[in-house]
């Protein structure tokens, strides 16, 4: 909400199990009048995971790939954004609790580096993580829209994605104050408790 001078905020995730499909037939373009079309079948040939940091400020995406997601690949990531990152800079990453962050090897990474801040989603809210966003469009607008042959061509195309994004990014920003979603939230939560009553 209130980002520090002089350093960096990254909203942290993975995007795990991205499937390599491939239609079973070609589907047909776009014409005058006609929708494209897919076949609804396809076959499966692997997944990746994608790591991303997202910078609030510029909506910069720096990611990685890996076929496994554990906390040895979350490392390997961390290290990535380390090298990516100018040093002068103090580094804030948002993520959610999930149990790759918390291990006790990436608890010591982090401890032999004081300039990164850590800033955990509440649990089972890690929609808060604008990250999230990103991975709803590169899923929507590239992902789905492919076919893709094998791993190595699914990681190709994410690739050659992000570099494009990366040529010209725009941030994602809330429509919403944050005073507004917390009301919504106390809403759905009263509504919900509501609910519960009257089904006892």
């Amino acid at each position: 909400m209130n980002p520090p001078d002089r350093a960096l905020v990254l909203s942290v995730d993975e995007k795990s199990q991205i499937q390599a499909l491939n239609r079973t037939q070609p589907g047909l373009p776009l014409t005058f009048g006609k929708p494209e079309t897919h076949t609804h079948d396809y076959k499966r040939h692997g997944t990746t995971s994608l790591f991303a940091a997202l910078d609030i400020a510029t909506g910069k995406v720096i990611g990685r790939l890996k076929r496994r997601h554990r906390s040895a690949e979350f490392l390997e990531f961390l290290n990535a954004i380390d090298r990516d990152v100018p040093t002068c800079l103090d580094i804030h990453l948002i993520m959610d609790n999930y149990g790759t962050h918390k291990t006790d090897k990436v608890k010591a990474w982090l401890a032999e580096r004081p300039r990164y801040h850590i800033h955990f989603t509440p649990t089972s809210a890690s929609w808060l993580n604008l990250v999230e966003r990103f991975f709803s469009t590169i899923s929507e607008k590239w992902i789905k829209r492919q076919a893709h042959t094998s791993v190595n061509d699914l990681e190709d195309s994410i690739r050659h994605y992000l570099a494009i994004y990366n040529e010209d990014p725009k941030p994602f920003k809330w429509r919403k104050s944050a005073d507004d979603i917390i009301a919504s939230v106390g809403r759905a939560a009263a509504s919900l408790n509501r609910q519960k009553g009257r089904g006892n």
